[in-house]
């Protein structure tokens, strides 16, 4: 009996652990990725264009459409998370710097979230609204297949 009991009260210190260590993960405003609040101060990094979107990278009309659309909405993306977290891994600091060199052309994620801003620029949507709305998922279900300028 007294074995019985050692084990359900480490089985209930287990999973009172497990339910605080796993409190300091359940704020969903640490899970959004890097963005900068407001607009640029300076001038921002180009984004690629021209002749820069040939190659490999660029092998579907989509990827240079969606380079096309990022530069005409820079200072937008640039308050805009990205969600395939290259913030953590590539350093990051918005949706912007995906754009800047050849990520962008590769990631799905980064594609569908910079033609979802796009559309939603020339809805005459904020950059907080947009910034909302990719932070609820709207972006996911965008076919890059259609995206047109």
């Amino acid at each position: 009996m007294i074995v019985c009991m050692k084990r359900v009260l480490a089985l209930v210190a287990v999973a009172v652990l497990t339910v605080a260590a796993c409190a300091q993960w359940s704020n969903p405003s640490k899970d959004i990725p890097a963005y900068n609040a407001s607009a640029p101060t300076k001038a921002l990094p180009p984004i690629l264009h021209d002749a820069q979107l040939t190659g490999v990278y660029f092998s579907h009309p989509y990827q240079v459409t969606v380079y096309k659309m990022a530069a005409k909405v820079s200072p937008v993306l640039h308050q805009m998370p990205c969600y395939c977290r290259c913030d953590l891994g590539m350093g990051h600091n918005s949706l912007h710097s995906c754009f800047e060199g050849l990520h962008g052309a590769e990631c799905s994620t980064c594609m569908k979230e910079a033609a979802f801003t796009y559309q939603q620029t020339k809805l005459h949507k904020s950059p907080a609204q947009i910034r909302a709305a990719i932070e609820k998922g709207d972006w996911m279900n965008l076919d890059l297949e259609h995206v047109s300028l």
